[in-house]
Protein backbone atom coordinates (compact mmCIF):
# COMPACT_ATOMS: atom_id res chain seq x y z
CA UNK A 1 0.00 0.00 0.00
CA UNK A 2 0.84 3.40 -0.66
CA UNK A 3 0.85 6.34 1.98
CA UNK A 4 -2.59 8.20 1.68
CA UNK A 5 -3.80 10.83 3.67
CA UNK A 6 -7.25 10.66 5.74
CA UNK A 7 -10.19 13.50 6.15
CA UNK A 8 -13.33 13.47 7.30
CA UNK A 9 -16.44 15.15 5.81
CA UNK A 10 -19.35 16.47 7.56
CA UNK A 11 -21.22 18.05 5.26
CA UNK A 12 -21.84 17.39 1.04
CA UNK A 13 -19.88 20.47 -0.15
CA UNK A 14 -17.16 19.79 2.04
CA UNK A 15 -16.64 16.48 0.86
CA UNK A 16 -16.76 17.54 -2.88
CA UNK A 17 -14.47 20.76 -2.30
CA UNK A 18 -11.58 17.79 -1.19
CA UNK A 19 -11.83 15.77 -4.17
CA UNK A 20 -12.24 19.01 -6.28
CA UNK A 21 -8.79 19.75 -4.95
CA UNK A 22 -7.54 16.28 -5.12
CA UNK A 23 -7.59 13.79 -8.46
CA UNK A 24 -6.12 11.35 -6.95
CA UNK A 25 -8.66 11.19 -3.79
CA UNK A 26 -11.15 8.64 -3.21
CA UNK A 27 -14.19 8.64 -1.12
CA UNK A 28 -14.31 6.03 1.12
CA UNK A 29 -17.90 4.59 3.00
CA UNK A 30 -17.75 1.05 4.32
CA UNK A 31 -14.13 0.90 2.53
CA UNK A 32 -15.35 -3.08 1.70
CA UNK A 33 -14.20 -2.97 -1.66
CA UNK A 34 -12.05 0.00 -1.71
CA UNK A 35 -9.64 -1.13 1.18
CA UNK A 36 -9.25 -4.74 -0.84
CA UNK A 37 -8.34 -2.90 -3.99
CA UNK A 38 -5.81 -0.68 -2.05
CA UNK A 39 -4.00 -4.00 -0.47
CA UNK A 40 -3.83 -5.29 -3.90
CA UNK A 41 -2.29 -2.21 -5.38
CA UNK A 42 -5.05 -1.76 -7.66
CA UNK A 43 -6.21 1.46 -6.08
CA UNK A 44 -3.76 4.25 -5.39
CA UNK A 45 -5.45 6.89 -3.76
CA UNK A 46 -3.43 9.93 -2.37
CA UNK A 47 -6.05 10.83 -0.16
CA UNK A 48 -9.00 9.04 1.42
CA UNK A 49 -12.46 11.53 2.16
CA UNK A 50 -14.27 9.77 4.74
CA UNK A 51 -17.99 10.17 3.78
CA UNK A 52 -19.53 8.19 6.66
CA UNK A 53 -20.66 11.07 8.95
CA UNK A 54 -22.54 12.67 5.81
CA UNK A 55 -26.40 13.18 6.28
CA UNK A 56 -27.46 10.98 3.82
CA UNK A 57 -28.56 7.70 6.21
CA UNK A 58 -31.82 8.00 6.11
CA UNK A 59 -34.36 6.14 3.88
CA UNK A 60 -37.96 8.11 3.80
CA UNK A 61 -41.02 8.45 1.34
CA UNK A 62 -40.92 11.45 -0.59
CA UNK A 63 -42.61 13.70 -3.95
CA UNK A 64 -45.75 11.44 -3.70
CA UNK A 65 -44.73 8.23 -2.66
CA UNK A 66 -40.94 7.78 -3.86
CA UNK A 67 -38.87 6.17 -1.59
CA UNK A 68 -35.93 7.89 -1.11
CA UNK A 69 -32.53 6.53 0.30
CA UNK A 70 -29.63 7.89 1.26
CA UNK A 71 -26.09 7.39 0.18
CA UNK A 72 -24.56 6.21 3.26
CA UNK A 73 -27.31 4.27 3.89
CA UNK A 74 -25.70 0.81 5.00
CA UNK A 75 -26.84 -2.08 3.17
CA UNK A 76 -27.49 -3.87 6.47
CA UNK A 77 -29.95 -0.79 7.38
CA UNK A 78 -31.55 -1.05 3.73
CA UNK A 79 -32.85 -4.69 4.28
CA UNK A 80 -34.08 -4.53 7.41
CA UNK A 81 -36.03 -1.38 6.91
CA UNK A 82 -39.68 -2.09 7.08
CA UNK A 83 -40.69 -0.13 4.03
CA UNK A 84 -38.01 -1.70 2.00
CA UNK A 85 -39.64 -4.97 3.27
CA UNK A 86 -43.06 -3.84 2.12
CA UNK A 87 -42.80 -1.93 -0.70
CA UNK A 88 -40.07 -3.41 -2.79
CA UNK A 89 -39.38 -7.19 -1.84
CA UNK A 90 -36.69 -8.27 -4.09
CA UNK A 91 -34.44 -5.38 -3.16
CA UNK A 92 -34.37 -6.46 0.49
CA UNK A 93 -33.44 -10.16 -0.81
CA UNK A 94 -30.72 -8.37 -2.96
CA UNK A 95 -29.31 -7.20 -0.58
CA UNK A 96 -29.78 -10.22 2.00
CA UNK A 97 -27.91 -12.08 -1.09
CA UNK A 98 -25.17 -10.06 -1.63
CA UNK A 99 -22.89 -10.49 1.75
CA UNK A 100 -22.06 -11.42 4.56
CA UNK A 101 -23.91 -9.59 7.77
CA UNK A 102 -20.78 -8.05 8.87
CA UNK A 103 -20.36 -6.85 5.69
CA UNK A 104 -23.65 -5.55 4.67
CA UNK A 105 -23.14 -3.73 7.85
CA UNK A 106 -20.33 -1.78 6.80
CA UNK A 107 -21.10 -1.36 3.12
CA UNK A 108 -22.97 1.83 2.25
CA UNK A 109 -25.42 2.21 -0.92
CA UNK A 110 -23.68 4.61 -2.93
CA UNK A 111 -20.33 2.11 -2.69
CA UNK A 112 -21.95 -0.50 -3.37
CA UNK A 113 -23.15 0.90 -6.80
CA UNK A 114 -19.55 2.19 -7.48
CA UNK A 115 -18.43 -1.19 -6.54
CA UNK A 116 -15.39 -2.75 -9.55
CA UNK A 117 -15.50 -5.61 -11.17
CA UNK A 118 -14.32 -8.92 -9.23
CA UNK A 119 -12.45 -10.48 -12.70
CA UNK A 120 -9.54 -12.06 -11.31
CA UNK A 121 -7.60 -10.27 -14.18
CA UNK A 122 -8.45 -6.67 -13.07
CA UNK A 123 -7.15 -7.44 -9.57
CA UNK A 124 -3.98 -9.22 -10.78
CA UNK A 125 -1.03 -6.42 -11.28
CA UNK A 126 1.28 -9.19 -13.16
CA UNK A 127 -1.67 -9.32 -16.12
CA UNK A 128 -3.02 -7.00 -18.75
CA UNK A 129 -6.66 -5.75 -17.94
CA UNK A 130 -8.21 -2.93 -20.59
CA UNK A 131 -10.24 -2.06 -16.92
CA UNK A 132 -7.03 -0.80 -14.91
CA UNK A 133 -4.65 -0.31 -18.30
CA UNK A 134 -6.17 1.16 -20.84
CA UNK A 135 -5.14 -0.54 -23.98
CA UNK A 136 -3.24 -3.34 -22.55
CA UNK A 137 -5.99 -6.22 -23.82
CA UNK A 138 -8.28 -8.98 -21.96
CA UNK A 139 -6.72 -11.96 -21.15
CA UNK A 140 -9.88 -13.37 -20.07
CA UNK A 141 -11.73 -13.41 -23.40
CA UNK A 142 -9.32 -16.33 -24.35
CA UNK A 143 -7.92 -17.18 -20.33
CA UNK A 144 -10.84 -17.77 -17.27
CA UNK A 145 -13.82 -16.72 -18.41
CA UNK A 146 -16.41 -18.72 -16.62
CA UNK A 147 -18.55 -16.31 -14.84
CA UNK A 148 -17.89 -13.08 -17.46
CA UNK A 149 -20.29 -11.18 -19.52
CA UNK A 150 -22.30 -13.02 -22.22
CA UNK A 151 -24.16 -9.42 -23.21
CA UNK A 152 -23.30 -6.20 -24.13
CA UNK A 153 -19.50 -7.36 -23.64
CA UNK A 154 -17.04 -6.41 -26.35
CA UNK A 155 -13.54 -7.38 -27.58
CA UNK A 156 -11.81 -5.26 -24.95
CA UNK A 157 -13.63 -6.58 -21.66
CA UNK A 158 -15.90 -9.40 -20.96
CA UNK A 159 -16.19 -8.70 -17.04
CA UNK A 160 -19.52 -8.84 -14.90
CA UNK A 161 -20.03 -6.00 -12.57
CA UNK A 162 -20.82 -7.66 -9.27
CA UNK A 163 -23.62 -6.12 -7.33
CA UNK A 164 -26.63 -7.57 -6.05
CA UNK A 165 -28.43 -4.49 -5.03
CA UNK A 166 -28.06 -2.60 -8.15
CA UNK A 167 -30.01 -5.37 -10.40
CA UNK A 168 -32.84 -4.92 -8.05
CA UNK A 169 -32.99 -1.02 -8.28
CA UNK A 170 -32.64 -1.71 -12.14
CA UNK A 171 -35.50 -3.11 -12.18
CA UNK A 172 -37.56 -0.52 -10.54
CA UNK A 173 -36.23 2.50 -12.45
CA UNK A 174 -34.05 3.87 -9.82
CA UNK A 175 -32.60 7.12 -10.22
CA UNK A 176 -29.14 7.95 -9.11
CA UNK A 177 -28.37 11.26 -7.14
CA UNK A 178 -25.26 13.05 -7.23
CA UNK A 179 -23.55 16.58 -6.53
CA UNK A 180 -20.48 17.82 -8.31
CA UNK A 181 -18.94 21.41 -7.28
CA UNK A 182 -20.97 22.30 -10.33
CA UNK A 183 -24.42 21.53 -8.71
CA UNK A 184 -26.78 18.57 -8.39
CA UNK A 185 -27.98 15.73 -10.99
CA UNK A 186 -29.20 12.57 -11.59
CA UNK A 187 -29.16 9.47 -13.60
CA UNK A 188 -31.06 6.61 -14.43
CA UNK A 189 -29.08 3.60 -12.47
CA UNK A 190 -29.31 2.10 -16.03
CA UNK A 191 -27.59 4.76 -17.50
CA UNK A 192 -24.77 4.66 -14.10
CA UNK A 193 -22.74 2.19 -16.07
CA UNK A 194 -22.18 2.66 -19.52
CA UNK A 195 -21.87 0.10 -22.75
CA UNK A 196 -18.10 -1.62 -22.01
CA UNK A 197 -17.27 -0.38 -25.69
CA UNK A 198 -13.60 0.22 -26.39
CA UNK A 199 -13.21 2.50 -23.26
CA UNK A 200 -14.03 -0.25 -20.59
CA UNK A 201 -12.10 1.93 -17.91
CA UNK A 202 -15.17 4.27 -17.63
CA UNK A 203 -17.11 2.38 -15.34
CA UNK A 204 -19.26 5.23 -14.58
CA UNK A 205 -21.28 7.75 -16.34
CA UNK A 206 -21.21 10.39 -13.17
CA UNK A 207 -19.11 13.47 -14.10
CA UNK A 208 -15.52 14.08 -13.06
CA UNK A 209 -15.78 14.45 -8.57
CA UNK A 210 -19.19 13.69 -8.42
CA UNK A 211 -20.38 12.19 -4.79
CA UNK A 212 -22.96 10.06 -4.74
CA UNK A 213 -26.00 11.38 -2.29
CA UNK A 214 -28.41 8.75 -2.79
CA UNK A 215 -31.01 6.64 -5.08
CA UNK A 216 -35.08 7.19 -5.52
CA UNK A 217 -37.33 4.71 -6.24
CA UNK A 218 -40.11 5.45 -7.92
CA UNK A 219 -43.93 4.64 -6.74
CA UNK A 220 -44.15 1.41 -8.34
CA UNK A 221 -47.37 -0.76 -7.31
CA UNK A 222 -45.87 -3.99 -8.85
CA UNK A 223 -42.81 -3.80 -7.07
CA UNK A 224 -44.51 -4.97 -4.20
CA UNK A 225 -44.54 -8.40 -5.63
CA UNK A 226 -41.13 -8.84 -6.61
CA UNK A 227 -38.53 -11.29 -6.02
CA UNK A 228 -34.68 -11.71 -6.32
CA UNK A 229 -33.16 -14.77 -7.14
CA UNK A 230 -29.16 -15.55 -6.77
CA UNK A 231 -27.57 -18.22 -8.03
CA UNK A 232 -24.15 -19.19 -7.32
CA UNK A 233 -21.50 -21.81 -7.22
CA UNK A 234 -21.42 -22.66 -3.29
CA UNK A 235 -24.89 -21.62 -0.69
CA UNK A 236 -22.02 -19.50 1.27
CA UNK A 237 -21.15 -15.73 0.58
CA UNK A 238 -20.08 -15.67 -3.46
CA UNK A 239 -20.60 -13.82 -6.06
CA UNK A 240 -23.46 -14.71 -8.66
CA UNK A 241 -22.91 -16.63 -11.50
CA UNK A 242 -26.31 -15.42 -13.04
CA UNK A 243 -29.34 -13.66 -10.89
CA UNK A 244 -32.64 -11.82 -12.01
CA UNK A 245 -34.77 -9.49 -10.21
CA UNK A 246 -38.60 -9.95 -11.24
CA UNK A 247 -42.28 -8.60 -10.88
CA UNK A 248 -45.17 -9.43 -12.34
CA UNK A 249 -48.67 -8.06 -12.51
CA UNK A 250 -51.07 -10.75 -13.76
CA UNK A 251 -55.34 -10.19 -14.57
CA UNK A 252 -57.49 -12.56 -16.15
CA UNK A 253 -54.68 -14.99 -16.83
CA UNK A 254 -52.81 -12.20 -18.68
CA UNK A 255 -49.66 -10.36 -18.11
CA UNK A 256 -50.92 -6.30 -17.39
CA UNK A 257 -47.31 -5.42 -16.18
CA UNK A 258 -43.61 -6.94 -15.97
CA UNK A 259 -40.19 -5.72 -14.72
CA UNK A 260 -37.16 -7.87 -15.50
CA UNK A 261 -33.51 -7.17 -14.44
CA UNK A 262 -30.41 -9.75 -15.23
CA UNK A 263 -27.23 -9.92 -12.94
CA UNK A 264 -24.05 -11.40 -13.69
CA UNK A 265 -24.39 -11.51 -17.39
CA UNK A 266 -22.83 -7.93 -17.98
CA UNK A 267 -21.09 -5.32 -17.32
CA UNK A 268 -23.90 -3.62 -15.59
CA UNK A 269 -26.66 -4.59 -14.28
CA UNK A 270 -29.07 -5.74 -17.54
CA UNK A 271 -32.64 -4.79 -17.58
CA UNK A 272 -34.35 -7.49 -19.99
CA UNK A 273 -36.52 -4.81 -22.36
CA UNK A 274 -37.10 -6.70 -24.99
CA UNK A 275 -38.46 -9.78 -22.88
CA UNK A 276 -40.72 -7.68 -21.29
CA UNK A 277 -42.36 -6.57 -24.17
CA UNK A 278 -42.53 -9.79 -25.45
CA UNK A 279 -44.56 -10.84 -22.58
CA UNK A 280 -46.91 -7.68 -21.84
CA UNK A 281 -49.97 -8.15 -22.51
CA UNK A 282 -50.40 -11.85 -23.28
CA UNK A 283 -50.66 -15.04 -21.55
CA UNK A 284 -48.97 -16.46 -18.47
CA UNK A 285 -47.47 -19.91 -18.55
CA UNK A 286 -43.97 -21.27 -18.61
CA UNK A 287 -43.95 -21.45 -22.53
CA UNK A 288 -44.64 -17.67 -23.04
CA UNK A 289 -42.25 -17.10 -19.87
CA UNK A 290 -39.29 -19.29 -21.50
CA UNK A 291 -40.49 -17.73 -25.35
CA UNK A 292 -39.87 -14.27 -24.01
CA UNK A 293 -36.40 -14.99 -21.87
CA UNK A 294 -35.28 -16.40 -25.52
CA UNK A 295 -36.26 -13.27 -27.40
CA UNK A 296 -33.82 -11.19 -24.48
CA UNK A 297 -31.20 -13.97 -24.29
CA UNK A 298 -30.77 -13.74 -28.79
CA UNK A 299 -28.58 -11.01 -28.30
CA UNK A 300 -26.03 -13.48 -26.18
CA UNK A 301 -22.20 -13.21 -27.13
CA UNK A 302 -21.03 -16.82 -25.22
CA UNK A 303 -17.44 -17.50 -24.79
CA UNK A 304 -16.67 -21.33 -24.69
CA UNK A 305 -16.75 -21.68 -20.79
CA UNK A 306 -19.77 -19.17 -20.56
CA UNK A 307 -22.52 -20.42 -22.63
CA UNK A 308 -23.86 -22.28 -19.35
CA UNK A 309 -25.27 -18.97 -18.43
CA UNK A 310 -27.75 -18.81 -21.40
CA UNK A 311 -29.59 -22.00 -20.13
CA UNK A 312 -29.35 -20.59 -16.36
CA UNK A 313 -31.00 -17.76 -17.15
CA UNK A 314 -33.80 -18.80 -19.14
CA UNK A 315 -34.51 -20.98 -16.58
CA UNK A 316 -33.90 -18.75 -13.98
CA UNK A 317 -37.17 -16.55 -15.91
CA UNK A 318 -39.12 -19.03 -16.00
CA UNK A 319 -39.01 -20.71 -12.42
CA UNK A 320 -39.05 -17.14 -10.67
CA UNK A 321 -41.97 -15.97 -13.07
CA UNK A 322 -44.10 -19.24 -12.57
CA UNK A 323 -43.89 -18.38 -8.71
CA UNK A 324 -45.22 -14.69 -9.15
CA UNK A 325 -47.74 -15.60 -11.41
CA UNK A 326 -48.85 -18.86 -8.92
CA UNK A 327 -48.99 -16.05 -6.13
CA UNK A 328 -50.61 -13.73 -8.13
CA UNK A 329 -53.26 -16.28 -8.40
CA UNK A 330 -54.04 -17.62 -4.83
Amino acid sequence: MREFGYERAYDVAGAVALIGADPDARFLGGGTNLVDLMKAGVERPALLIDVRELPLDGIEFVRGGALRIGATVTNGDLAAHPEVRRHYPALAQAVLAGASGQLRNMATVGGNLLQRTRCGYFTDLGKPCNRRVPGSGCPAIAGEHRNHAILGASEHCVATHPSDMAVALAAFDAVVSYETADGKGELPITELHPPVGDTPHVETALPSGALITGVTLPPSPIAAHSRYRKVRERASYAFAIGSIAAALDVQDEVVRDVRLAFGAVASRPWRARAAERALLGGPVGAEAFAAAADVELAAAEALPENGYKVTLMRNLVVAVLTELAEEAAR
